[in-house]
C-alpha cells in the first residue's frame, strides 16, 4: 500500500504590533519628507514601534506565540519546536529563540534562529516543514519577528520612512489531505550584500565609537537596485514555482508578497498578470517588519482564505535572498472550537 504524502498544514495564526504609532507626519519632524512623499513611494502611512526599554525582539515573539495558543486553545508543553526568523535578535549571543520559549512557556519545545532577512519566515517556514515531513515533530512553531526600530538611523530620510516592528507566528502540524506547504524555491546571491545590509556589528567589523559615529552599525541601502532586484526575483519565483506545479493565474486564489514598498508589491502583481485585489497588501499600517511582513499578513487576512486555496507567498531581502512559497490552505483550529 502507497503511504500518503506527509505535508506541513499551517494550523494556528498569532501576531503583534506594539502599541506606538510612526506616522508619516510624526517623521516630518525628524527629516526633511512629507507624508504626500513617502505615500507616494512606498505606500505606508505608519508604522508600529517598540518604545519600551525592557522589550526586544523575543517579547515580540512571545506575544504573537502566546496570541496563537490563546486563539487555538493549544497547550504550551504540546509544541515540539520553534524556529525564529530574525534579523535583530535581542543579543548577539545567546539565542532569541531561546528566550521566546522561556517566555511563552514552550517548556517541551527546543528552538533556533534562523537569519534570512526580509526572506527569513519563508526560509523557516521550509524548515519548519522539513521537520514535520520527517515524521519526528508533531508541532512546530515558526515565527517572523523584527525589531526594525533597534537598527535604523532616524536622520536618514531613505530607510527610517519604510521600517517598522512585529511579529507573527505560525502552527505547523502534520496532514495527508494534500494541503499545507507543497513547495519552495529560494535564492540566495551574495553580490547583493553592498547593497543592502548593516555593515558593523558582527566579527568582520566589530561595533566601536568610530562605526557607532559613522552609522555602520544602521541600515544601509542602495534602494533603487534592491527595487529593481525584488521585482525580478519575487516575479521569477513565482513564475517558476507556478510553472513545476502545473498552476495557471486562474488557479491562485492568492499572492502574499513581503511587504517591502508598495510600488514594488504592485510592480510584481502586474508582472505576473494577477488583479490587485488577489494580493494581500498590509504595509499602510505597519511598515517593512522585515520576516515578520508575510505572518502578520497570514494573521490580519486569515479569515479571506477558505480549506483547499492556492496561496502564493514570495519574498526578497537582503543577502539577496529570495523566493516563493506554494501553500494550499487548510482549517485553522480556531474554526473547529
Amino acid at each position: 500500500m502507497n503511504k500518503r504524502r506527509i505535508t506541513a498544514e499551517i494550523t494556528a495564526i498569532g501576531g503583534y504590533v506594539p502599541e506606538d504609532r510612526l506616522t508619516n507626519e510624526d517623521l516630518e519632524k525628524l527629516v526633511e519628507t512629507s507624508d504626500k512623499w513617502i505615500t507616494e513611494r512606498t505606500g505606508i502611512k505608519e508604522r508600529r514601534i517598540l518604545r519600551d526599554p525592557l522589550l526586544a525582539t523575543s517579547d515580540m515573539a512571545a506575544f504573537a506565540v502566546k496570541k496563537l495558543l490563546e486563539d487555538s486553545r493549544l497547550p504550551a508543553e504540546e509544541v515540539d519546536c520553534l524556529i525564529l526568523a530574525t534579523s535583530t535578535p535581542d543579543q548577539l549571543l545567546a539565542p532569541a529563540a531561546s528566550l521566546v520559549c522561556e517566555k511563552a512557556g514552550l517548556n517541551n519545545a527546543w528552538g533556533f534562529d534562523l537569519n534570512a532577512a526580509c526572506s527569513g519566515f519563508l526560509y523557516a517556514l521550509s524548515m519548519g516543514a522539513s521537520l514535520i515531513e520527517s515524521e519526528r515533530y508533531k508541532k512546530v512553531i515558526v515565527i517572523g519577528a523584527d525589531q526594525m526600530s533597534a537598527i535604523v538611523n532616524y536622520s536618514d530620510r531613505n530607510t527610517c520612512i519604510l521600517f517598522g516592528d512585529g511579529a507573527g507566528a505560525v502552527l505547523l502540524e502534520p496532514s495527508t489531505a494534500g494541503i499545507g506547504v507543497i513547495d519552495n524555491l529560494f535564492k540566495t546571491d551574495g553580490k547583493g550584500v553592498a547593497c543592502l545590509s548593516v555593515p558593523a556589528g558582527g566579527s568582520l567589523e566589530p561595533a566601536s565609537t568610530e562605526t557607532l559615529a559613522a552609522g555602520r552599525n544602521y541600515v544601509q541601502q542602495d534602494g533603487r537596485t534592491v527595487f529593481k532586484a525584488a521585482i525580478k526575483g519575487m516575479s521569477d519565483a513565482c513564475l517558476e514555482i507556478m510553472e513545476r506545479n502545473n498552476l495557471t493565474n486562474q488557479d491562485v486564489d492568492w499572492i502574499i508578497p513581503h511587504q517591502a514598498n508598495l510600488r514594488i508589491i504592485n510592480a510584481v502583481g502586474n508582472r505576473l498578470n494577477f488583479p490587485l485585489e488577489k494580493v494581500k497588501v498590509n504595509i499602510q499600517r505597519y511598515g517593512n517588519t522585515t520576516a515578520a511582513t508575510i505572518p502578520l499578513c497570514l494573521w490580519d487576512f486569515q479569515d479571506d482564505f477558505t480549506a483547499g486555496d492556492n496561496i502564493l507567498l514570495t519574498a526578497f531581502g537582503a543577502g539577496f535572498t529570495w523566493g516563493s512559497t506554494y501553500l494550499k490552505w487548510g482549517t485553522l483550529r480556531h474554526h473547529n472550537l
